[in-house]
């Protein structure tokens, strides 16, 4: 694969104007609107609907970012459709909860369907060759992909890669979570379902990030910038480097790169736009560290409980709302309330509990974070 253009866009707030204008200096930066779409396409936006949560929360892509690339998609004469696959609650109260609904109607974008969906091929799929991909997809002609610029539990951050997990309707993303719980098949899986839907265009919401906890319980930090590529790789890869770290501590940059589908390397990107350096903000609440393989424990169970990290419930902060209990795809249910009762906070069983994170990904009271055992902080493994 030849070099990669990454348009770096400084934005510093989310003012409608501010943003629709930084979106449109970074497309044309990598050669203007007509590069990523033709009059009466219809287009898929895909932006980031974790839960219908707050935009000032960091947890979704704003509705700014939505409303922008909408605009300038229909100035170009595109049909444009929205829309995700939440977690837990569905797919329209989301869109509707988190503002993104009313941003798309402003410019006539329609919410697509992600609950339902068919089958779509994967042309390099080893791990799966067949996906169930959201109908809104298969709908489409093409795909932008609004990922938020945010960390995460198991894969270190949530970018362009990890946001096309969305594109997977309904309670099958759980089942993929405990189909490969290895967290180098499951990254693997991410990239291979990236090269299956095949985005024109990736724009990350970094305009204000999640740091510490995330993808939901973290912390806001603003970084007041756009980023904008056809690569996913190099789009994640720069959020590394914009939060001082190196891309090769995130599984998907490196196995996305062995697998064509990017480059991570500094040398392989052409950086455009806004001087990269002026925006690294090296305290950025982060691990910095490479992604522990549990594929160790296939072999040795018994270290599991010395270095293995997990999830674990702050007492203090939980509502015993119960949706760490449904998120959880382990069918016997890793986490459950003592003898059914609610009058205590759920406990864990952690010799079923597979780390996919999915219980602390869904907490909407910032009350489960990801545990380090001394050992492994010991031996550096996290």
């Amino acid at each position: 694969m030849g070099q990669s253009i990454v348009a770096v866009v400084r934005c510093n707030d989310y003012t409608p104007e501010t943003v629709y204008d930084a979106i449109k200096r970074g497309v044309n930066l990598l050669g203007g609107v007509e590069r990523f779409t033709r009059s009466g396409e219809r287009i898929l936006l895909k932006p980031n609907i974790l839960a219908g949560d707050a935009p000032e929360k960091a947890v979704t892509t704003h509705p700014s970012v939505l409303a922008g690339c909408a605009r300038l998609l229909r100035e170009a004469g595109a049909r444009v459709t929205f829309g995700d696959s939440p977690g837990m609650e569905s797919a329209r109260s989301a869109v509707r909860k988190s503002g993104l609904q009313a941003a798309g109607e402003r410019y006539q974008a329609q919410v697509g369907d992600f609950s339902n969906g068919g089958p779509m091929t994967s042309p390099q799929g080893k791990l799966v060759k067949t996906f169930p991909i959201a109908q809104a997809v298969h709908d489409c002609d093409g795909m932008i992909n609004l990922p938020k610029m945010k960390t995460h539990g198991l894969t270190r951050i949530t970018g362009a890669i990890k946001n096309l997990f969305g594109c997977v309707p309904g309670q099958r993303k759980a089942l993929y979570h405990i189909q490969f719980q290895n967290i180098t098949d499951f990254s693997n899986l991410l990239v291979e379902l990236t090269q299956t839907v095949r985005p024109r265009l990736h724009v990350l919401d970094g305009v204000l990030a999640m740091e510490g906890n995330g993808p939901r319980s973290g912390d806001v930090r603003a970084m007041n910038v756009l980023v904008l590529s056809e690569d996913p790789v190099a789009l994640d890869a720069t959020f590394c480097h914009l939060v001082a770290m190196s891309p090769e501590f995130v599984p998907t940059t490196t196995l996305g790169h062995q697998a064509g589908l990017g480059n991570y390397q500094v040398d392989r990107i052409q950086y455009v736009g806004d001087d990269l350096d002026t925006l690294i903000q090296p305290e950025f609440k982060i691990i910095r560290k490479p992604v522990y393989d549990n594929a160790s424990y296939t072999y040795y169970r018994w270290l599991k409980r010395f270095v293995a990290s997990r999830p674990v419930i702050d007492r203090k902060l939980c509502t015993r709302c119960g949706l760490c209990i449904k998120a959880c795809p382990v069918p016997e249910k890793a986490i459950r309330f003592r003898d059914g009762q609610r009058g205590e906070p759920p406990v864990y069983d952690y010799n079923l509990c597979i780390r996919c994170y999915c219980c602390h990904e869904m907490c909407p009271h910032r009350a489960i974070h990801k545990k380090t055992p001394l050992l492994s902080k010991v031996l550096q493994l996290e």
